[in-house]
């Protein structure tokens, strides 16, 4: 079997299992009798702070039908890897901060872990992950928050400085951490939502969040977005928490694609990550530019998609976003994705050029 069938075999069968764990995770969501979580929620939790070897094969191409393709819609790919490990609770990434120079990073798993370390580059490429280091969020009382029935869906990831917020999807909880006071040791604390944030789908609450800095519109603003909790009209729910004018808004859905991040650019753009899965079509996923000034209470906001990719391009269950600005003044998109700790899924860690 040429190397060709074999991948586009292998992302078929990558395909199936999404939608099957995807279904089984829908199934986990529904009202139990059983008091304590399954053991299988939380099999890949990180017990305690640990050293992790993270082994990395690049992706030349992000198109294998098209070797001679770098440019995809408004981005220009980069480079890729796809990051495998023999540490069993090293996966399920559900969203990455880098810091100004694209190299540090901070990322989480959706079994209540943090992932930090350092992205190696060689000519401008990703070539390796080094450094790399697992821990177990904390609660306020400093244990692990997945002690905690349902308290491990960690999806979303917004980092302010040296404070950083997590969304919790199955509870739609969001936790503050100060990282000033022991960096991934931080302990967490609740912080205050509306009411509505609470009554999203326990599978489809918050899946994406940005906070907005200082000099932007709605600046000291956190904005959290639903991955499907739908408004009357059927568009996507979300919240300005916190900042100049509170209150929520929605994010017009179309082509039932659902919200898996978001980041903010300093150019006033705010960047939102998009998925969706059918039998027929299986994973799509698109990235669409919404400017940040149209945001406001009760308002509906659309924008074009910069960038689109299906299985026949080098993509998985992409579910984080982040951007940095090289020396030379180009905007990077890096993309990680969920493999669901599923052997039929992968790791895999994008980079793009915004192009104008």
């Amino acid at each position: 079997m040429s190397t060709q069938s074999s991948r586009r075999s292998f992302l078929g069968h990558a395909a199936a299992g999404f939608s099957i764990l995807a279904l089984s995770r829908q199934a986990q969501a529904q009202p139990t009798t059983e008091p304590p979580p399954r053991a299988a929620q939380i099999e890949h939790a990180v017990a305690e702070p640990v050293s992790v070897e993270v082994n990395a094969r690049q992706i030349p191409n992000f198109e294998p039908r098209d070797r001679s393709r770098v440019r995809f819609g408004q981005l220009q790919y980069r480079s890729g890897l796809v990051l495998t490990s023999p540490y069993r609770g090293f996966g399920g990434l559900s969203g990455i901060r880098l810091d100004a120079k694209g190299e540090r990073f901070l990322a989480i798993s959706d079994q209540g872990g943090w992932f930090t370390g350092s992205i190696r580059y060689s000519s401008g490429k990703m070539v390796a992950l080094d450094d790399v280091e697992a821990s177990p969020m904390l609660n306020s009382e400093g244990r692990p928050i997945t002690e905690k029935r349902f308290w491990y869906d960690t999806e979303s990831l917004a980092r302010d400085g040296n404070v950083v917020y997590v969304g919790l999807e199955r509870v739609n909880q969001i936790l503050r951490f100060d990282f000033a006071k022991g960096g991934t040791r931080a302990r967490g604390e609740v912080v205050p939502t509306p009411p509505a944030v609470r009554k999203l789908p326990s599978n489809k609450g918050l899946e994406a969040m940005v906070v907005v800095p200082k000099g932007q519109p709605l600046a000291g603003t956190l904005i959290a977005f639903s991955e499907r909790g739908l408004d009357a009209d059927g568009n996507l729910v979300a919240f300005l928490i916190g900042g100049p004018s509170p209150g929520q808004f929605s994010v017009r859905r179309t082509e039932k694609f659902d919200i898996s991040d978001a980041v903010l650019l300093a150019s006033g753009e705010l960047l939102i990550l998009e998925r969706k899965f059918s039998w027929f079509t299986g994973i799509n996923i698109r990235i669409r530019s919404i400017p940040l000034k149209s945001i406001a209470p009760n308002a509906l906001v659309d924008g074009p998609a910069l960038f689109a990719a299906d299985l026949g391009h080098e993509v998985d269950n992409m579910e984080g976003i982040d951007a940095h600005v090289t020396p030379d003044g180009e905007t990077v998109l890096t993309l990680v994705s969920d493999d669901n700790f599923s052997m039929l899924q992968r790791t895999l860690l994008l980079q793009f050029t915004l192009v104008e």
